[in-house]
């Protein structure tokens, strides 16, 4: 009786596992109803920190006692860094020496310089920070269930030390494409789009490589109506939602050429715009375009995130799992 009793309990517990990976399995099938939102929003964010865009030349405390170019002050002398203007403040009340806390690729460290003045009196150590970014890009989905959203497709970089910038706070503002630079073969096309400063239609909570993510304010918020199954991308037709000229969103054909299984870059498919339209509009993928959804057979499948430099036209994509992966 024990045997058939420890037999029965351990056919009971492999038939609970079953059915518990039977429903995770449904759960992670089951699609997401998110709606492709296809504007661009101007993108304002700010470090975690000040980040080490350059080096002055020659030699410089910064070089003395070991900074390097992409490293992120977060402390000196004790006290937390926030801004440029206010690490600076922190420079002129440490005086002679102070104590930095660095991140460097994602390990701490510490580093003791001694600023110089210069010809003003002022206390440097010879290197430029930056603690801010601004820019233009595109939101792709806004999910109705938690008012929150994704854009771009990849994340907010530095633009000297092409590293992902640490992540303090940022929103999203209300943009209208003024003017496009078209793209060529070797040279990159851009929207050029104004945005307002001082309003913000949300706020991010995360700068991830796959995307920038965050919370909509209700008033901005598309109605859900609008929504749409999320899928897997395949080879074949499919149409970009895109706004490249004032504030209207248009969808334009694209060609998904194949998809990329197991990429981690952002390059999930690779995808080729046949809509005469858009060529003769843009010359194809621009720099603000990066987070224009993907939609294919009615699905949300993905968003555009990088151009080729030798072929406007074509370029890759993200999908859309790896994207909600990321938020």
């Amino acid at each position: 009786m024990a045997k058939r009793f420890l037999r029965f309990g351990a056919a009971c517990l492999l038939a609970l596992l079953a059915c518990s990976a039977s429903v995770a399995m449904a759960a992670e099938v089951t699609p997401r109803m998110l709606v492709p939102v296809g504007h661009t929003v101007g993108i304002k964010l700010f470090s975690k920190g000040v980040v080490v865009v350059k080096l002055s030349d020659g030699g410089t405390p910064a070089k003395a006692c070991g900074l390097r170019t992409g490293d992120v002050i977060v402390q000196c002398g004790g006290s937390t860094v926030t801004s440029s203007e206010q690490f600076q403040s922190l420079l002129q009340t440490c005086g002679g020496a102070a104590e930095l806390e660095v991140r460097r690729n994602g390990d701490s460290m510490t580093l003791s310089v001694e600023p110089e003045r210069n010809d003003q009196g002022v206390y440097c150590i010879g290197a430029w920070i930056r603690d801010s970014m601004a820019g233009i890009g595109t939101m792709t989905y806004y999910d109705p269930a938690t008012s929150t959203f994704g854009a771009l497709g990849h994340g907010i970089t530095d633009v000297d030390t092409a590293q992902l910038m640490p992540f303090s706070n940022g929103s999203i503002l209300p943009s209208t494409v003024k003017a496009v630079k078209k793209g060529e073969a070797g040279s990159a096309g851009e929207l050029r789009g104004d945005f307002d400063l001082t309003s913000d239609l949300g706020g991010l909570y995360a700068n991830t490589s796959s995307g920038v993510f965050g919370t909509l304010e209700a008033a901005y918020a598309p109605a859900q109506a609008q929504a749409v199954p999320t899928g897997q991308p395949t080879a074949g037709p499919a149409v970009i939602r895109s706004n490249v000229q004032g504030d209207e969103v248009r969808e334009y054909d694209i060609e998904i050429l194949k998809t990329v299984p197991g990429s981690n870059d952002g390059r999930d498919m690779v995808i080729s715009v046949t809509d005469p339209a858009l060529v003769e509009a843009t010359g194809g993928i621009v720099q603000g375009m990066s987070g224009s959804p993907i939609l294919q057979d009615g699905k949300l499948v993905g968003a555009v995130t990088h151009v080729l430099l030798n072929d406007p036209t074509k370029g890759y994509g993200i999908s859309i799992e790896n994207m909600l992966k990321a938020a």
